[in-house]
């Protein structure tokens, strides 16, 4: 063999061997596709994608990686409505390769996709769109159907007593003494709205409160003037309600003040966001919200670094808890390696439905839970998250000069109720 022929024959072998390691390399590497459920354009796109940036955040901190999967996110955008996000769900499967998901704000959607989850046997976690109706689907399927594992918020009407307990508490104490118990109850005109005031329209009628009116709205809604002024005629003493539309909950509070309104207003949700005040201004002092604060140095710190990096205040409910929820799946995908050797749909189906929808795979602030003290369901709760003090809570809160301090319960309060 001439010197020529050897020099070919021996870059032919390196060639050959170099592509044998790149190959090797090249499928080392597994792909995990983990879904990210959000309105990420429509009326409630500001807080879709809060969502959508936290968890990107939370799966940046753990290198992108669990175990030796790479993360891959693929978004979304449900846009709010059960067809579009049903059908945008199905093609993120077929043609992306979805294997699991999370998040999602919208009780409609939350409904729509889960016969979809079970025609494709996709699991999928934390769902915050939690109007009943969704666990009202969830029970009507077959046990071995059920790939909503667990939401990620509870039934409104679990929450909206601490409103009821709020007046109540007041009322006994003579902190306030309404002229008469007259409410307003406005809300999205959803599965979500109607639920929750729903919810709250039973327990005040159950505590001698009169509905004067009880109203339901597009999201996009932004005229109340007609509504307000009606309102304030009769005189009513409580505006409640709730709306995920940005731009509707922040004129229903922006106009009852230019109106002159003199009652309590509750609008359930207007924290969702956290660049709120920019929206409402000075007309949000006094408005009544329930929703967990980010105050401790930690929760500040996170606060600071999520601003630094997106340009803009996160919110406790959409950015705050699908940081922890992107956190939970990540242990939950830690948990299927460890006891399946693999992460795929059926061994985080597995994982869900056997330890984390039992009660038995939690996650706590040992594991970095930022928001809520500890995050999980159980067989009483399911589909639902655990609520109590020590679990998933949101204390009633009120605001002035932009910020919310707790004021019931007592053994949280910051500061007194301001009443008219």
């Amino acid at each position: 063999m001439n010197r020529k022929c050897t020099w070919l024959v021996i870059v032919l072998v390196a060639v050959f061997g170099l592509s044998l390691i790149v190959g090797e390399g090249m499928a080392a590497e597994k792909v995990f596709k983990l879904g990210i459920l959000g309105p990420f354009t429509g009326p409630a796109a500001k807080s879709g994608n809060e969502m959508k940036d936290a968890a990107a955040m939370a799966i940046d901190e753990i290198g992108g990686k669990v175990g030796d999967y790479k993360i891959e996110l693929v978004y979304i955008d449900d846009q709010s409505d059960p067809s579009k996000g049903t059908s945008a769900y199905a093609e993120a499967i077929e043609r992306k390769g979805v294997q699991a998901g999370i998040l999602n704000w919208n009780t409609a959607v939350s409904v729509a996709i889960q016969p979809m989850l079970a025609k494709y046997k996709v699991p999928h976690f934390f769902c915050m769109g939690a109007g009943k109706a969704v666990n009202d689907k969830w029970e009507s399927l077959p046990p071995d159907d059920r790939y909503l594992i667990m939401k990620g918020w509870p039934i409104p009407q679990k929450l909206v007593v601490g409103y009821v307990d709020l007046l109540n508490h007041a009322e006994q104490n003579g902190i306030w003494k309404p002229k008469k118990k007259l409410v307003a109850l406005w809300g999205e005109d959803t599965d979500w709205g109607r639920s929750l005031v729903g919810g709250m329209a039973k327990g005040l009628k159950e505590n001698g409160w009169e509905i004067y009116t009880e109203e339901y709205f597009d999201l996009k809604k932004t005229d109340f003037y007609p509504y307000i002024n009606k309102c304030k005629k009769a005189g009513v003493t409580l505006l409640a309600g709730s709306s995920s539309g940005v731009a509707s909950v922040s004129a229903i509070i922006k106009q009852q003040r230019e109106i002159g309104f003199k009652g309590l207003v509750i609008a359930d949700g207007l924290g969702w966001v956290g660049d709120w005040y920019k929206m409402t201004g000075r007309a949000s002092d006094g408005v009544l919200d329930m929703q967990p604060q980010l105050a401790t140095p930690a929760q500040q710190a996170w606060v600071e670094k999520f601003k630094k990096r997106f340009k803009y205040n996160p919110s406790p409910s959409a950015a705050g808890q699908s940081y922890d929820y992107a956190h939970y799946f990540v242990k939950i995908a830690k948990r299927a390696i460890e006891k399946y050797g693999e992460l795929n749909s059926e061994t985080i189906t597995k994982v869900g439905r056997e330890e984390v929808a039992e009660g038995k795979l939690t996650f706590t602030r040992s594991d970095g839970a930022l928001v809520h003290a500890s995050y999980g369901t159980d067989a009483a709760s399911r589909p639902d998250p655990k609520i109590s003090p020590a679990d998933f809570f949101f204390p009633v809160i009120q605001y002035k000069n932009g910020a919310g301090v707790n004021v019931f319960p007592e053994d949280v309060k910051q500061a007194d109720l301001m009443v008219p």
